[in-house]
C-alpha cells in the first residue's frame, strides 16, 4: 500500500500566470455539474471558462493546470467539472480539501514569443491553445469569488492580478471530455500576469 501524498494545509497561497477564455454554451451541452449546483443562464446558455495556469514560486506549490469552470448561481461563483494538473500533491489536496476533481495530465507550456500550451493524457489530446496578448492594465486588480463543488462545498478564492486582453485559438480532442468546446470561438480571452491567489480563505491576496 503506497504512502499518502502530502499537500499543504489550506489556505493555499499561490503565484503565477493565467491565460483564460470564455464561451457561451447551450445548457444541454454542458458537462455534468455537482448535484444541487445550477448554472447561471441567459437565453438557455451558460458561461464556460477554460484556463491554463502556471503556478510558480514563491507559492506553496509549483505546477501546471488546465481548468474548465462553469459560472453558477449562488453569488459570484463557479464550479469545476474538469481539471488536470501535473502535480500529485495538487491533485491530492484539491480533492481532499475542496472536492475538486483533479486528474493528472502531461503539459507543454511555452511563453516566448507568445504563450502556447498543450495538455495530453496517455498521449491523447485534451486541449491546446495559443494566446497573443494585446494590452494590459498597469495596476493589479482584486477579484473575489467562490468555488462550489459536491456537498455542496463552498470555497472562497481571492486573487489580485494585472489583467490584459488577448486573442486566442483553441483546439480540443474531438473524442475527449472537452469536445463540447470543439468548433466554438471564444467570446473573450484574458491574461493575468503575476497573479497572487489565496484559495480556501477569506483574506485578500498579498
Amino acid at each position: 500500500m503506497s504512502d499518502p501524498i502530502e499537500y499543504p494545509p489550506e489556505p493555499w497561497h499561490l503565484r503565477g500566470h493565467l491565460h483564460v477564455s470564455a464561451w457561451c454554451v447551450p445548457v444541454g451541452e454542458l458537462p455534468e455539474l455537482p448535484p444541487g449546483v445550477r448554472p447561471l443562464t441567459v437565453a438557455g446558455r451558460a458561461v464556460v471558462l477554460a484556463a491554463w495556469v502556471d503556478y510558480q514560486p514563491p507559492g506553496v506549490l509549483s505546477y501546471r493546470e488546465l481548468m474548465v469552470t462553469v459560472v453558477v448561481r449562488g453569488g459570484i461563483a463557479v464550479t469545476i467539472p474538469h481539471i488536470w494538473v501535473d502535480s500529485p500533491a495538487s491533485l491530492a489536496g484539491g480533492r481532499a480539501l475542496w472536492h475538486i476533481p483533479k486528474e493528472l495530465a502531461d503539459f507543454t507550456l511555452t511563453d516566448e514569443p507568445g504563450f502556447a500550451a498543450e495538455a495530453r493524457v496517455d498521449g491523447d489530446l485534451l486541449a491546446g491553445a495559443e494566446f497573443r496578448r494585446r494590452r494590459a492594465l498597469p495596476v493589479r486588480l482584486p477579484l473575489a469569488f467562490s468555488v462550489l463543488q459536491r456537498g455542496p462545498k463552498r470555497s472562497g478564492v481571492r486573487v489580485a492580478a494585472r489583467l490584459g486582453v488577448a486573442r486566442s485559438v483553441w483546439r480540443v480532442g474531438a473524442d475527449g471530455p472537452l469536445a463540447f468546446l470543439a468548433g466554438r470561438r471564444p467570446l473573450l480571452s484574458l491574461v493575468a500576469r503575476d497573479f497572487r491567489m489565496r484559495f480556501g480563505g477569506g483574506r485578500r491576496a498579498e
